[in-house]
């Protein structure tokens, strides 16, 4: 395929090497460049910040409203190709992309969506080419599916931080953490996240749990998370 792929970030970065060493033939471009477009492909993937997504939609598809036109991202809709172009959806790689690092595309479940059989076939094809895990997803469960992975990446990412600066401030490495953090994944590859769920809070042991929100006296921010996480933890656990 010829496609077009319109962005210079993250997600952008990760999916180019991915697209041409299937062998698609692509031509990439900055959202700030788009006169360098070409004026036809087979396959336009938009792939901006949610910010500025609608902008670089109108632009983009200008002139070009018989194209074939698809976003990447998790929380934003189809509909904002309505009224703009003819055949348009979604083409989702559900992963955690940074620039420093490659990530193995074809183990990454990659969420479709479209508004016409032309335009299915397109992604379906496209999305086939790089990865193993293709699953056809609406706009309406796909904001469900990103707040989850919101939770389960962004905010456990967020914990992690959290850990580096208590260990970092009393002169340990975060390093001693990876093994746990290893464990912890690999864990829920084989049970429920609440039946892997271990620590102080599970039986609510208030000793313990006094004892470190005391600890986080001088970081109301990471104190408040404890507490409301701890509560939250036994909730569930007291649930099933």
């Amino acid at each position: 395929m010829k496609i077009a792929l319109i962005g210079r970030g993250r997600l952008a970065t990760n999916l180019l090497p991915a697209l041409q060493h299937a062998g698609h033939d692509v031509v990439s471009v900055n959202s700030r460049t788009l006169e360098e477009l070409p004026q036809t492909a087979d396959a336009y993937i938009i792939a901006v910040k949610d910010s500025a997504l609608a902008d670089v939609i109108r632009a983009v598809t200008k002139g070009r409203e018989e194209q074939v036109f698809m976003h990447t991202a998790g929380s934003m809709p189809m509909s904002l190709f309505q009224g703009l172009a003819h055949h348009y959806g979604v083409f989702y790689p559900m992963q955690s992309f940074s620039k420093e690092r490659t990530v193995y595309f074809a183990e990454i479940p990659t969420f479709i969506e479209a508004n016409d059989d032309k335009t299915k076939q397109v992604i379906c094809q496209l999305a086939e080419s790089v990865t193993q895990h293709v699953i056809e997803l609406s706009s309406d469960d796909r904001q469900y599916l990103h707040l989850a992975a919101v939770f389960a990446c962004n905010f456990v990412n967020h914990c992690y931080a959290l850990a580096a600066e208590i260990l970092e401030q009393h002169g340990m490495d975060f390093n001693v953490m990876l093994p746990l953090i290893d464990e912890t994944a690999r864990k829920v590859h084989q049970l429920h996240p609440l039946q892997a769920q271990t620590g102080p809070a599970i039986r609510y042991d208030e000793n313990v749990i006094r004892h470190q929100l005391e600890l986080l006296n001088d970081n109301p921010a990471a104190r408040e998370i404890y507490e409301r996480m701890s509560m939250n933890i036994h909730r569930k656990v007291t649930e099933k």
